[in-house]
C-alpha cells in the first residue's frame, strides 16, 4: 500500500501572547485521508493551534507547510483559498437563511451578465452534496433555524467538505449534540476519509477519539506530550498523558 502524501506539516511551532506562552515547540504532520485527534484539558492550547493553521493567528516562530511548501497565511480567507476549512462549535451558520445559501455563504454563485444570484444552481449543488454525504434534512431549501443541532452540524461539515481541497479542522463538532445525533455526525466525519482530505479533530470525548482517529496528539499546558497511533494505545495511557498523573 503506497503511503499517502503529507498535506500539512507543523514544525517547532511556538506561540506567545505577551508574556504568556500558549504553544511551545509543537510539531505534527497530517496525511491525506487521515484523521488525527488533538486532545488535552481546557487551556491546553488546542484552539490556539487550530487558529494558527487556519490563518486567524500567526505563529510567533516555527513553520507551517502545506503540500511541502512553507505558507504564511495573512488571514482566515487566505487559508481558505488554499483549501483549508474549519468547523467550529458555534457553526457560523446564518439561521434565517436556507441551507443552500449557507452552503455558499460568502461564495455565492451569480448569473452573467447581470450578477444576479443563481439560487437554482446553488440549491441543486447543495442538494446533491447533502444527498451524497447522507445529511438527513428535509431539503436544501430548508431554513437553518428549523433544523436540529445535528442537522445543522451536518450542514456545517458538508459546507467545509464542499470547499476544502486539503484539510478540514473540526473543533468539538459534537459538543452540543445528543447521543443519536453525535453518532450520525461521527459517521459523516468518518466518511470524509474516503475523500482523501486530511482531518484534524479536537474532541473532549475519548470514545469519539478512539472511534474516529488514526493518531492521537496530546497537549498539556501548551506543550506537546506525545503522539500515539490509536490502535496501539488505550484510554488509560491517553488520560495519564493529558493529566500528567500516572
Amino acid at each position: 500500500m503506497t503511503e499517502q502524501p503529507t498535506v500539512l506539516e507543523l514544525k517547532n511551532i511556538h506561540k506567545t501572547f505577551g508574556a504568556i506562552t500558549a504553544i511551545q515547540d509543537f510539531s505534527l504532520d497530517l496525511k491525506a485521508g487521515e484523521i488525527v485527534a488533538l486532545v488535552g484539558d481546557n487551556g491546553a492550547g488546542k484552539s490556539t493551534l487550530i487558529k494558527m493553521i487556519s490563518g486567524v493567528y500567526k505563529p510567533t516562530s516555527g513553520e507551517i507547510r502545506l503540500d511541502n511548501e512553507p505558507v504564511a497565511f495573512a488571514d482566515a480567507s487566505s487559508a481558505r483559498s488554499r483549501g483549508i476549512e474549519v468547523v467550529y462549535q458555534d457553526l457560523a451558520l446564518a439561521d434565517e437563511q436556507p441551507v443552500y445559501m449557507n452552503m455558499f455563504l460568502g461564495r455565492e454563485l451569480t448569473k452573467k451578465p447581470f450578477g444576479l444570484l443563481d439560487k437554482e444552481k446553488m440549491r441543486r449543488d447543495s442538494q446533491a452534496l447533502v444527498d451524497e454525504l447522507d445529511v438527513r434534512i428535509p431539503s436544501a431549501s430548508s431554513t437553518i433555524r428549523d433544523l436540529s443541532g445535528g442537522q445543522r452540524q451536518g450542514i456545517a461539515i458538508a459546507r467545509a467538505t464542499h470547499w476544502a481541497s486539503k484539510l478540514i479542522l473540526l473543533d468539538e463538532p459534537t459538543a452540543a449534540l445528543g447521543v443519536a445525533e453525535t453518532a450520525r455526525v461521527e459517521e459523516l466525519i468518518a466518511s470524509l476519509k474516503a475523500r482523501n482530505l486530511a482531518i484534524l479533530i479536537i474532541s473532549h470525548s475519548l470514545d469519539q477519539v478512539f472511534t474516529l482517529s488514526d493518531r492521537i496528539c496530546v497537549l498539556r499546558r501548551g506543550e506537546q506530550i506525545g503522539i500515539r497511533n490509536t490502535a496501539e494505545t488505550d484510554k488509560n495511557e491517553i488520560v495519564s498523558m493529558i493529566t500528567g498523573v500516572h
